[in-house]
């Protein structure tokens, strides 16, 4: 199994030129051994559990392999010589667990600091080549130029979870993986900060370039996109980054902690992460969804909930700040309701509330008129409404316009920053769609099987040099960058921001080449496919 289940561009610029490799101080030392034993811990917990279940199985079967053991005994006096010959290397201990002289237990970083290391490979006498000219050729793979786009895509392969991080290289139309993150569970969203986060004090006038990541697990993870090889996330916002600052000597406390409590409170979430939003204009603050039917905020600052609502009676998929009112949070979900309030209120009961037909996947402000907002649903339909005209009750809401987009679920959905009118959504029918949106409605412009399987992501470029490329990612585990405005249709859509094109255009879609046996079975991308027109897309412009 392979998919991609959320992406993420990070603006050109914004990453450093040339990445940093993850370097274990004593510091850091102490922080992931910390970590590393919360996880042992947890594991030994559950192995305890595991092997008590299987007692009762285990003696009810022991009186059926007494016959057997007669006859290996049997079977084994012939190699009692060979046993002789072996005993002095005491394989029967081979995989037995140390303890070194001084009665220190072993752990997985236990005896790091035992270790002779040597600040410069010069110094190391078991050490002969020369590593400049490696070091160089590996400086210059990992360097990302200012024209440069970073993507990021949270992947789920043979059920390992990480994130994939490519940058996108569009003069030459290249795309490929940088480095990659390990992650403890299936990621569900990812955004990108700004704000470095993990390193002493955050000064909120810092940049950096970071990323959260929601997974199935509760906690929020934190990790620097600048630095290569780390092996524990910068922060954990949640329970898990709790534990982590619990004292040692306080075992009873830390013991208490980890047990996992699936009722909703106010300082962590209790179930899957399924949304963030970072505020653009207050830097240090960060919204989360979850299914624990509840939206938190986040000081990035101090890394603990800073406030925690509760205005849904079911899971809160999809979140989004205003624009411009910084405070003023959009929500979304599968109760088929969305709330629009300032989060400084105090009276939660009294804020405006809209509903829908059907299970909401993703709600969106429109960035060039702040005054309205999208809202995409499990049944296909997207609706379009406006704040000013908050209804009475869920039941009597009257949107601009609703428009049935596709016959199943919009799983993904996007404006173009730059471009206004421009949308993109994505379905688990397998199709991306474009729309041009005009006073008098919506308008399809093309719709087209990128051969990613069923649609999970859908994000524009948010530079203006690159306004018109989409990132599309979903079932089949591989994503696409598509540059839509070698589109012929798109072109003549909006053809005031499109320079003059002279000759023939080629469509430009640009992705990473993957195994073909890791994808699914789904009919993809094919010349002709479905009879939908050439290259199995159909377009408005053949109307």
């Amino acid at each position: 199994m392979s998919m991609i289940t959320a992406s993420a561009w990070v603006p050109r610029g914004a990453a450093a030129a040339f990445p940093i490799k993850y370097d274990v101080d004593e510091t850091e030392l102490a922080r992931i051994s910390k970590l590393a034993k919360l996880q042992l811990k947890d594991a030994e917990e559950d192995l305890d559990a595991a092997q008590n279940g299987q007692t009762n199985h285990d003696h009810s079967g022991s009186s059926s392999e007494d016959d057997d053991n007669d006859e290996d005994v049997q079977m084994a006096l012939p190699l009692k010589d060979a046993d002789d010959d072996l005993k002095e290397y005491d394989l029967d201990n081979y995989d037995s667990d140390d303890t070194p002289k001084d009665g220190e237990t072993t752990t997985m970083f236990g005896n790091a600091r035992a270790l002779a290391y040597h600040q410069s490979n010069d110094e190391d006498p078991y050490i002969t080549m020369q590593e400049n000219e490696e070091e160089d050729e590996e400086r210059e793979d990992l360097q990302v130029l200012g024209s440069d786009n970073m993507v990021i895509a949270a992947k789920v392969e043979d059920e390992v979870a990480h994130l994939e991080i490519y940058v996108y290289e569009d003069e030459v139309d290249n795309l490929y993986v940088h480095h990659d993150i390990m992650l403890p569970a299936i990621p569900l969203c990812v955004e990108w900060l700004d704000l470095p986060v993990g390193k002493g004090t955050a000064d909120v006038n810092s940049k950096g370039n970071f990323v959260a990541v929601g997974t199935f697990d509760p906690d929020i993870e934190l990790w620097d996109l600048d630095t290569i090889d780390s092996m524990y996330p910068n922060a954990i916002l949640g329970q898990g980054g709790e534990e982590t600052k619990t004292e040692n000597g306080d075992e009873k406390k830390k013991k208490k902690k980890r047990k996992k409590s699936k009722k909703a409170n106010d300082d962590y979430h209790v179930d899957a992460v399924l949304s963030l939003a970072a505020n653009r204009q207050h830097r240090n603050l960060l919204a989360s969804s979850s299914a624990d039917k509840t939206v938190k905020l986040w000081d990035l600052t101090t890394q603990k909930c800073a406030k925690s609502y509760s205005r849904h009676t079911d899971k809160v998929c999809s979140i989004a700040w205003h624009p411009k009112e910084a405070t003023v949070l959009l929500s979304g979900s599968y109760d088929r309701t969305l709330v629009a309030a300032d989060l400084r209120a105090t009276d939660t009961a009294n804020v405006p509330r809209w509903g829908v037909e059907s299970d909401i996947e993703t709600v969106a402000w429109n960035p060039h008129d702040t005054n309205y907002f999208y809202v995409t649903t499990e049944s296909g339909m997207m609706h379009y409404h406006d704040l000013r005209n908050a209804p009475t009750s869920p039941e009597t809401s009257k949107p601009v316009w609703t428009l049935q987009a596709h016959g199943e679920s919009i799983s993904s959905f996007d404006i173009n920053p730059a471009i206004p009118g421009f949308l993109a959504t994505g379905s688990t029918d397998k199709e991306a769609k474009l729309w041009n949106v005009q006073p008098t409605g919506p308008s399809m412009v093309v719709s087209r099987n990128l051969g990613v399987g069923k649609v999970f992501t859908t994000k524009f470029a948010p530079d203006p040099e690159v306004a018109f490329r989409l990132a599309v990612g979903g079932s089949k585990g591989n994503i696409q960058i598509w540059d839509t405005s070698t589109n012929a249709a798109i072109r003549n859509a909006f053809a005031h921001r499109v320079g003059p094109v002279t000759g023939e255009v080629k469509e430009r879609l640009v992705g990473v080449d993957e195994d073909s046996s890791d994808a699914e079975d789904e009919g993809g991308f094919e010349p002709g496919g479905d009879g939908e027109g050439e290259a199995g897309w159909e377009s408005m412009e053949d109307d």
